[in-house]
């Protein structure tokens, strides 16, 4: 075992036992047993505005860093490595699978590239701790905040799965708002053997009991998927629980399946918009448009499962999934924002080199300024790139 594979299985054996508090401090001390002057690490907050450091013991201090106006803001974006001229200093990202994590950013008399090489597996494997640490920490999710969260959307957000998932042949990619106030909207994505499951839920109101109601339906919708359950029985349970215990509450949904082998995308749409078909940077108009089904909680599709469709995608292809809170956000002169400039939106994001994740925040971003601040609904979009 080489020198820097020692040090950073010794990492590793640390890190089972230390708290999160202590992970930027062995970090660190890994960094500088590398030959590393510091290594220090940045999270994002809920929205991906800022970059907001973890706390270590002799700098309490650290501004945050703006993601859209800083070099470690750009090593986020872009995941990958960023660097100053002189050598001595580089911007790691922190990347779980293909979710963005943070930045780790590093500092040495001189970065040589096998110096180089070893921090890229220090930043690999911190991502894994801190992606672990996280699912127990109140520190490391609290970090993350810049405002307390409404009790709906903290009981949403602990359902929601991480923001992007995906291999080499598909990916995954969803952004909602506002992070600290959702209502009804939720998410789901999961890889089960050759299949990318999705969901994309929208319940009636912005309260407790909307929010209660994509729980709900979230869990309802996972059971009957790993009890081998079809979209159709996805639907019908979501729509007898729904009935049975949050009667009157409303939720519109989109549930899919992603044949990765193949391309066949399969999908069931209960009052949802439909989504959108990305291909060749330009979308294929009504190519997903189908026959509207009832919504979720009245108990109709017990007695009239809704119908499956399917349509076989081609590769580069892109599906983009929305909810209504997206298309019909209002400028100030009452414009609504629209299918149309959402497509386009992300389309001109994608071709100036953005992977999906960094277009959807842009997008977000986009909405956002659109509105000014007047904003009327959830609003959640999901992307999903078939590249075998």
């Amino acid at each position: 075992m080489t020198g820097g594979e020692g040090i950073l299985s010794d990492l590793l054996a640390r890190s089972h036992r230390v708290s999160p508090r202590d992970l930027p401090m062995l970090i660190d001390e890994a960094g500088r047993r590398l030959g590393l002057s510091s290594a220090r690490l940045y999270v994002p907050d809920l929205q991906q505005v800022h970059l907001i450091a973890l706390p270590y013991p002799a700098r309490q201090d650290t501004p945050a860093l703006e993601i859209d106006d800083s070099v470690a803001g750009l090593a986020y974006r872009t995941q990958r490595i960023q660097r100053t001229r002189d050598g001595c200093t580089a911007w790691l990202p922190l990347i779980d699978g293909i979710e963005r994590l943070g930045v780790m950013v590093i500092t040495a008399p001189e970065l040589d590239p096998y110096l180089l090489e070893s921090c890229t597996a220090l930043a690999g494997l911190t991502a894994l701790l801190v992606a672990s640490k996280a699912t127990y920490s109140d520190l490391l999710v609290a970090r993350e905040r810049s405002r307390a969260m409404t009790i709906q959307a903290e009981l949403l957000w602990s359902y929601l799965p991480p923001r992007a998932i995906g291999t080499d042949q598909v990916t995954s990619s969803a952004a909602l708002e506002p992070a600290y106030d959702i209502g009804g909207d939720a998410f789901d994505h999961n890889l089960t053997e050759n299949v990318l499951h999705l969901a994309l839920l929208d319940a009636m109101g912005h309260d407790l009991a909307s929010g209660g109601s994509s729980a709900a339906a979230l869990a309802a919708c996972r059971a009957t998927r790993r009890d081998g359950g079809t979209l159709t029985d996805i639907a019908t349970t979501i729509d007898r629980t729904l009935d049975l215990w949050i009667p009157g509450r409303l939720l519109t949904a989109v549930i899919a399946n992603v044949d990765i082998s193949s391309g066949w995308l399969t999908w069931v749409n209960c009052g949802h918009p439909p989504p959108l078909l990305l291909r060749d940077d330009a979308v294929l108009p009504h190519a997903l448009e189908r026959t509207p089904q009832p919504p979720l909680a009245l108990g109709f599709h017990s007695d009239a499962p809704p119908t499956q469709h399917r349509v076989r995608l081609q590769p580069g292809d892109r599906i983009l999934l929305y909810t209504d809170g997206v298309t019909e956000a209002r400028a100030p002169n009452g414009d609504l924002f629209g299918e149309e400039r959402l497509a386009d939106t992300v389309i001109r994001s994608m071709a100036a080199g953005h992977n999906a994740a960094e277009a959807l925040r842009s997008l977000v971003d986009h909405l956002m300024h659109y509105q000014q601040g007047q904003r009327r609904d959830d609003a959640t979009v999901m992307l999903i790139e078939w590249h075998p």
